[in-house]
């Protein structure tokens, strides 16, 4: 594989790594991982992996129109809609169909976005361009509901556009979470999943809620609570309760894919952090 060489390129490959990791990380409570799908999913691991790939040709694009841009404008917003949109439908034949990734295309394209338009920016400080672009319109997007912006209507919920409006709350605060389990010692997989738990317990996912309404929303967050509540999943209670809150999810159907898609972008910060360490 060749080595990605632009700065655009160095953005996407760090993005496609992100989600990679996320999609590896195991064992992830219905969710495809090691183990196999999760609940809904007809994607295995090497195909959650493929289509992790087919992002990369998007993602650079999305980092050279925002380098080019130099600010939140409303004609990148438009652009990058267009690039999302593109992308999406890549990934979703990579994925033979299936809607694996969706919405990481919209985590992670405004994060390379906002890592573009402010390059050397310290992770947290992206916070600032990419709610400015997720707060603009893309009149050219299509007038047809997303099954996520229904729910959202429906419930109340925050859902993805909320999530970037607020500037990516949960993937920052996963950040904290795998500095703080990092250094306590943690191995990088019990950081990851520490991480990943934290998400569950709070994000008003609109998957869960779509598939089995608020109570599969509550159980979601509830049960993730428990896990951390119980000493994690480094703890044998912890292991317990994560077991029992995977079982829970796969009996019903319900897959917390919108956690994932922000665990990546919390991955994907961690590794420009990584970057420009090694740049300095």
């Amino acid at each position: 594989m060749t080595r990605p060489s632009g700065p655009g390129e160095v953005l996407a490959d760090a993005a496609v790594g992100a989600l990679v990791a996320a999609v590896e990380l195991t064992p992830k409570p219905g969710l495809t991982d090691g183990r196999g799908p999760g609940p809904g999913a007809r994607t295995d691991l090497v195909g959650a992996r493929w289509a992790a790939g087919a992002l990369f040709p998007g993602l650079a694009a999305t980092a050279a129109a925002a380098r080019r841009a130099g600010a939140a404008t409303p004609q990148l917003r438009e652009e990058l809609g267009a690039i999302g949109r593109c992308t999406e439908w890549t990934v979703r034949r990579a994925a033979c169909g299936t809607d694996t990734h969706r919405g990481a295309v919209w985590v992670l394209g405004l994060l390379v976005a906002a890592a573009a338009v402010e390059p050397g920016a310290a992770p947290c400080e992206l916070a600032g361009p990419a709610k400015a672009l997720a707060a603009l319109r893309d009149r050219r997007a299509p007038s047809r509901p997303s099954r996520g912006s229904s729910v959202s209507a429906r419930y109340g919920a925050a859902g993805a556009r909320g999530e970037a409006r607020a500037g990516f709350p949960h993937p920052r605060r996963a950040l904290e979470a795998l500095r703080a389990a990092r250094r306590q010692g943690h191995p990088e997989e019990t950081a990851r999943l520490r991480a990943l738990l934290g998400i569950m317990a709070t994000l008003q996912d609109t998957g869960p809620l779509y598939t089995a309404g608020p109570q599969g929303l509550r159980f979601v967050q509830r049960g993730a609570s428990g896990v951390l509540e119980a000493g994690g999943p480094e703890s044998a209670e912890g292991r317990e309760a994560l077991r029992s809150l995977d079982a829970g999810l796969r009996e019903r159907g319900v897959r917390p894919g919108g956690s994932e898609a922000l665990l990546a972008g919390a991955l994907f910060l961690d590794r420009l952090e990584s970057l420009e360490r090694r740049a300095g």
